[in-house]
């Protein structure tokens, strides 16, 4: 049995870029567990630098120079973010709260149709767990509706938080792409020489990670933006909250879809019960998931790695257990690099020299 450990691990580890990569690998695990919370603003920052990157990158094909491209992106970025403040947040809030209030009435609507069960299936389903589901459904309720209304004095720190970050936040993002090829040499002087793979795994997940955040910000605001569309015209309560809760189920891939149908179908069931009206609303739901998956993902998505489904949920439980919602929306990427480095692991540790170095791609 030693023999055997012995034989893996010169075999896989006998490299030094092998062994530079691994310690890479592991030196930013930790900083993501034991620091994370402490870099979130940073990490923050740097997601959103990846996305308007694509931006400036365009602008300056156009020979705009990279500064004045970043202050324009940088000051459409924070228009977008003070229309969502003023705009669309106290309206969410409004709904929240409206939906809360209605939540008890819905529910006697939902006990009275679940109480037909007893009648149909009498050897599957009583009253008494009716009564029972419905007890614990409204203890739930309860429970999150005064933590909703609680929002005031003790929440302070909570608010001072976000304060920091709305501040912090849009300035890094602008140092981030101001600064970029500045922060990427400095970086560069403190990591080994013999970086060949690490160096090969970083050019190939630098272009999938950019692409990956752009492509996902997008499909969040068309798929929240056409469902919201969609939802308003078929007169549907509670448009803009289902709206952005579609939207930002597209994070956790087949998953969140299936999630977010429940309660887009409870609402409509409350608001028009088994009618016409349920079934057209469902048939258009079902239409704009479908566009989403078989021609917005395709489009956006064109140039990521194929990845298996089973793959996919496999990191997505995973990760997401890890980090929570960041490991879910890193989820893809995340998968990707463990691809890339079982892909690229055993050729180089047999057979590429110890002085080989791939280029380097320096864009975000």
């Amino acid at each position: 049995m030693l023999d055997v450990i012995k034989e893996w691990y010169h075999r896989n580890f006998s490299d030094p870029q092998a062994v530079i990569l691994a310690m890479l690998l592991v030196f930013g695990l930790l900083i993501v567990i034991y620091m994370g919370g402490m870099l979130a603003p940073i990490l923050i920052s740097i997601v959103l630098a990846y996305m308007l990157e694509g931006v400036v990158a365009l602008l300056e094909r156009y020979r705009m120079p990279r500064l004045v491209a970043v202050i324009a992106v940088c000051l459409v970025f924070l228009l977008i973010g003070l229309f969502l403040i003023l705009l669309m947040f106290p309206l969410l809030s409004n709904q929240i709260t409206q939906l809360i209030q209605e939540l008890p009435r819905k529910l006697d609507t939902g006990q009275q149709a679940l109480l037909r069960l007893p009648e149909l299936y009498p050897q599957i389903v009583t009253e008494n767990q009716v009564y029972d589901i419905m007890s614990n459904i409204r203890a739930q309720i309860t429970r999150v509706g005064q933590a909703f209304f609680s929002f005031s004095l003790s929440s302070i720190p909570v608010l001072f938080a976000i304060v920091i970050y709305l501040i912090l936040v849009p300035l890094l993002v602008f140092f981030f792409l101001k600064d970029k090829a500045l922060i990427l040499d400095w970086l560069k002087k403190y990591l080994p020489k013999q970086r060949g793979l690490a160096t090969q795994v970083w050019a190939e997940m630098d272009q999938q990670i950019g692409n990956y955040v752009r492509g996902k910000f997008t499909e969040i605001l068309i798929v929240g933006s056409v469902t919201y569309v969609v939802f308003t015209i078929m007169g549907l309560n509670y448009a803009m909250l289902l709206g952005v809760l579609v939207g930002l189920s597209v994070i956790i891939p087949y998953i969140g879809a299936a999630a977010v149908t429940v309660p887009v179908a409870m609402i409509a069931y409350f608001q028009w019960g088994w009618s016409a009206e349920f079934g057209w609303l469902m048939v258009a739901y079902g239409i704009v998931q479908a566009l989403d998956g078989n021609v917005l993902v395709p489009l956006l998505f064109s140039e990521a790695v194929n990845l298996h489904p089973v793959a996919i949920i496999v990191a997505v439980l995973v990760f997401g257990g890890l980090w929570g919602v960041w490991g879910v929306f890193f989820a893809i990427p995340l998968a990707t690099l463990v691809k890339a480095v079982l892909n690229a692991w055993p050729s180089t540790s047999r057979d590429t020299p110890a002085d080989a170095a791939a280029p380097v791609d320096s864009s975000c």
